[in-house]
Formats: C-alpha cells, structure tokens, sequence
C-alpha cells in the first residue's frame, strides 16, 4: 500500500475535523440554551369530547406556563385543528371556555375567542387563548396547574352559535409547578387593574376595557443625559378585552404604551411600542407580551411613575384606537431615581429651561399623543396663554435690560 505524504495526510486532518466543527456548531445553534429551556413548562392534557359543532372525538391541548411567576401569570391553551359538521354561513370564530385545578393560586375560568372560521369550510385552524392563574402563595413556594376533571371542563362552540357545543372532559392527571419568584423592587408583580375608555375611530360609543398592567423599573438608578427604558406588560380582564373595528385594523398597526412620570422637571412620560399578532375584525385584540417604554431624563431626582394611555395606529400621530386611563389618581406608582450624571448640574442649563421649549416648536402640526400631561404620559405642549406668558416675561426681561444700561450710562455721565 502506498503511504501519503505527512502534508497530505494532515490537510486531510483538517478538513475532516473542520467540517465536524461546524456540524457541532449548527447543533448547538440549533438547540435551546439552558435559559430558554427553563423559560417555560408544557402540560399537555388529552380530552374526549362529544356533541356540538364539531366532530373531533379526542383532542390533545398543550398549555404552556411559566417556569417562575409572581402576581400572575398567564397559561396559554394551543387549541389543535377542528373539523366542522356543517360549514357555517357566516364568518365566525371558535369560542373556548375552559376550567384548570389551581393549588397555590386561583385560575379565572376560560372565556375566549381564538381562531377564525371561514364561511363554508369545515376546517379550523390551530389558534391559541390565554387565561391567568393569581398566585396565592408566597415567595419560594409553588403553584400547581393541573386539568380540571368535571365534566365539560373544556368547551367548543362557534361564537356565532354559543349554543351549540361541544363538551370535552380530561382524566388527564399529570401538573406542572410553577415557583413563586420574587418582584423587583417594591413591584409585588400584581400589577395594577387599569380601567381604560378606549375611543374607535367615529364610534360614538367609546369601549370600556381593563388590562392588569405591570410596570418593570430599571434595576439601576439612570443617570442624567442616558436614556432608560421601563417595561410595560399587560393581561385583560376576562371579559373586557380591547375589540378591533369591525373594518379590521390598517396593515402595520402596532401598540403604543406610556407611562407618566411625577416629579422631575421637564420629565413627563416615557413610551414604547410593541408589535401585535394577527387581529381579526371585530376581534380582541392580542396585548404585546411586554412593551419597553424609553425616555431619557435631564435632571436628577426622585420621581414616580404610573401606567399611562395606550394607542393603536400605524404611528403615534396617526391612532386608530385611543384609550385613555379612567381614574388615575388613583392608580398604583412605582418609585424612580435619577442620579447625576457627569455633566450634570442641580440648575438646569438656561437654554432648556421650559420657557425656551416654545421657541423651538414651529410646526404646526396637530399631535395624536395622549393629551392631560402626567396622567396620561404626555408631556404638554404650551398653549397659546403659555406662548403669552413667555413673550410677556421676554419683554420685561429685556426693558429691565434697558433701564439697567441707561442706569449705567448716567452714573458714568457723573463727575
């Protein structure tokens, strides 16, 4: 047998262990890091089911928990595909009522809205729902979600049809445990129930909803000059969900969160905006899974800060939907510290005191921001009596110059 050279030999050598690598590296690219892997926990509970508008007989329903909360946490139901007996004459979605056995906590039964159905077809796509489990436990203990066992603990039906439905009973009983985790800060993570007045294009009548909204302050004091962001997450309330227009949304709609903030100068809000999943017409509206509302603070100091408006629109001068806070006073706040910065001076700088602010703004645009200052997170422009204000103190301050310069001409007129 011929022997190949020591070179040839080691390319080979090479190349062999080069293309292992990158195998290895695409497998490992490929898998969850540790830390998405403990993101969240899977219970999957089998049904059978009978009656109704579909002829499904046994389904399989993963719910997807996290693997730590605090306050409340949501459990999202993946309904599999359904057939239907009989196509229905109108645009509908599939309706999900369903019950979980909670230790540890209280699970607010499932009232949903989840996949569309499409007229005519019997075929439903998979869609998902969510409902929320309220932690009762205390910090280091657990919460155990199990499926309820009672008869027609999940239920299907069209919600054009609530009438018709299709019962289905588990005898599943595998559960998942989810650990109590601690809050940040003086944030318990219960969050704040937020009533909104949400206002839908030329609707006459605005829209009552309640989202429990949680605030995520920075970990650590911001300074001066540096933007920081503030988290924003938020779950409705069973049965208070924000609806679409029943024309549907304009294409690139997003959600836009702010917070108001108390007690700095020239700080008044913060705002952030979040992407939403597939709206249908008519439909709840699916929150974002959480918001990061930025905003950066020019002085130091001590603040607080509290849920603020939301908009939908495809900017935040253009909103489809405006809600406005309903009794903001008395909502929960959460503390904010601004610490100096390197340039930072406990008198601000004399061409950002708020006087100057008018002098800048000379578009006369009309802005779509939330509007009432702090209590919706929109810092407010000056008005025209504001504009009065400022020529008028302008114009003293420049006769006081005056005089000053004629006071100094006639002293140095004296012998």
């Amino acid at each position: 047998m011929r022997q190949l050279p020591a070179s040839r030999v080691w390319r080979r050598f090479v190349r062999h262990a080069s293309a292992l690598w990158l195998v290895g590296a695409v497998i490992a690219l490929a898998l969850p890091s540790p830390a998405q892997a403990l993101a969240d926990k899977t219970l999957t509970l089998a049904y059978t089911c009978t009656g109704g508008p579909f002829t499904d007989t046994s389904l399989s329903v993963p719910l997807t928990l996290p693997d730590t909360a605090t306050g409340t946490f949501d459990v999202k139901w993946r309904i599999p595909a359904l057939t239907l007996r009989t196509p229905p004459n109108t645009t509908t979605q599939v309706h999900v009522a369903g019950k979980l056995a909670v230790t540890g906590g209280t699970h607010t039964d499932l009232e949903k809205t989840g996949a569309s159905v499409t007229t005519g077809s019997t075929s439903v796509l998979a869609g998902q729902v969510t409902s929320t489990v309220s932690v009762t436990a205390t910090t280091g203990d657990e919460v155990t979600v199990k499926g309820a066992t009672d008869q027609g603990s999940l239920k299907l039906s069209l919600a054009s049809a609530p009438s018709d439905v299709t019962s289905c009973t588990t005898t599943s009983t595998t559960s998942v445990v989810v650990t109590v985790g601690q809050g940040t800060g003086t944030d318990t993570g219960t969050g704040d129930l937020v009533t909104y007045s949400c206002k839908t294009g030329t609707e006459a009548t605005p829209q009552t909803v309640k989202i429990r909204v949680t605030l995520t302050m920075p970990t650590s004091a911001p300074k001066t000059g540096e933007q920081f962001s503030i988290g924003w997450a938020g779950t409705y309330e069973t049965g208070s969900e924000l609806e679409a227009p029943s024309t549907g949304l304009p294409a690139g709609s997003k959600l836009y969160a702010y917070a108001s903030i108390s007690g700095l100068s020239q700080l008044t809000s913060a705002t952030g905006v979040g992407e939403l999943g597939t709206v249908t017409a008519g439909g709840p509206i699916t929150l974002p899974t959480s918001v990061d509302m930025k905003t950066t603070s020019k002085n130091s100091g001590s603040a607080t800060v509290k849920p603020a408006a939301i908009n939908i629109g495809t900017s935040p001068t253009v909103p489809t939907i405006e809600c406005e806070v309903q009794s903001a006073s008395a909502l929960k706040t959460y503390p904010l510290t601004i610490g100096a910065g390197s340039k930072a001076s406990s008198t601000p700088d004399p061409e950002e005191t708020p006087s100057s602010t008018p002098k800048a703004k000379t578009s006369s645009k009309t802005s779509k921001t939330p509007k009432a200052g702090a209590d919706t997170g929109a810092g407010g422009d000056a008005g025209p009596d504001g504009r009065m204000f400022v020529l008028t103190g302008t114009a003293l301050m420049a006769a006081a110059g005056i005089g000053g310069l004629l006071m100094r001409r006639r002293s140095a007129a004296k012998p």
